[in-house]
């Protein structure tokens, strides 16, 4: 049976989004929902919503939900394990790969812009796969999406307690919030075209972790600072007393993002989003700002090892 668009990851953050613009926008026999838990199936079928079991960690599941698909929303894994999102990667291609799914719409990330040499150790996974996709010889589009502006407090280690915030690098990033690039990827994939292209969805202005402080203190009332350490350091300072609960190797992993936002890697911007919206993307000061307003004591499950 023919499906126009698999959207994966629906329970998810950006799926969802994705998701939710195509219930509003296109015929319900279209599109249908795949998550890895079959007991999510009532939720979806329960709203009219056409329901497929995709679990990364089984290739036969991913070859039964993939049969007929012409455009697959692939949402990366939700892990910053780069051996285990490879391996889950490659059984998502292959499968792709077997049923003859027509396109397949990569949801990568924006480290590096249209450049794929970024050293941030969260790029490297995708980087991996985008080469998976070419060598697989399939119909794909990588999706770089910028870094969410939701997710602010992961990148820089702020919690609501916090009164310092170390970085290890600091410099222009472009953060968009992550309900505006569901809805730009979804308004992509029924466009349609940009065959094993690389595209680059992101908000038209940057910040640094310095300005976010800003708005932090302006908004809230706080006193927050920020210092600049070495990576070393803030590996050190980090992994001895972070309030998630995350371990040293993740430190390490941040220290490499910030490393690479310092050399502009995360500075990137191109109009695309703008265009697929037919408006500016929320600036990241304006939302981080809005965040805050409506809770100041904002957290992000990412940072925190027991949310999921």
């Amino acid at each position: 049976m023919s499906l126009k668009y698999l959207v994966t990851g629906a329970t998810g953050g950006l799926g969802a989004q994705v998701l939710s613009y195509l219930v509003a926008n296109v015929p319900a026999s279209e599109y249908a929902a795949a998550s890895s838990n079959e007991a999510n199936r009532k939720r979806f079928e329960d709203q009219g919503i056409a329901f497929r079991l995709v679990n990364y960690d089984d290739p036969q599941s991913m070859e039964t939900a993939f049969q007929g698909v012409e455009n697959l929303l692939f949402v990366s894994t939700n892990t910053f394990d780069v051996e285990k999102r490879e391996k889950q990667h490659q059984s998502f291609v292959n499968a792709a790969k077997k049923v003859n799914v027509k396109h397949v719409w990569y949801t990568s990330l924006a480290f590096g812009g249209f450049k794929s040499d970024s050293k941030a150790d969260v790029q490297r996974a995708h980087l991996i796969t985008e080469e998976m996709l070419r060598k697989a010889d399939i119909t794909f589009t990588s999706i770089r999406e910028g870094l969410y502006t939701d997710a602010f407090p992961v990148f820089m280690g702020w919690y609501p307690s916090t009164e310092k915030v170390y970085v290890s690098g600091d410099g222009p990033i472009a953060f968009t919030l992550r309900d505006e690039l569901g809805e730009a990827t979804a308004r992509l994939m029924i466009k349609g075209g940009h065959e094993k292209e690389i595209v680059l969805l992101t908000a038209q202005q940057t910040v640094t972790f310095a300005d976010i402080v800003d708005v932090i203190n302006e908004t809230t009332g706080r006193q927050v600072v920020i210092e600049q350490v070495s990576s070393e350091e803030l590996v050190k300072i980090k992994a001895a007393d972070d309030l998630g609960g995350k371990s040293e190797g993740f430190f390490h992993a941040v220290a490499t993002w910030h490393e690479a936002i310092a050399m502009g890697d995360a500075g990137v911007t191109d109009p695309l989003m703008a265009d697929l919206l037919g408006r500016e993307p929320k600036p990241a000061r304006e939302a981080i700002a809005a965040i805050l307003r409506e809770d100041r004591d904002y957290e992000w499950h990412q940072n925190y090892v027991n949310r999921s």
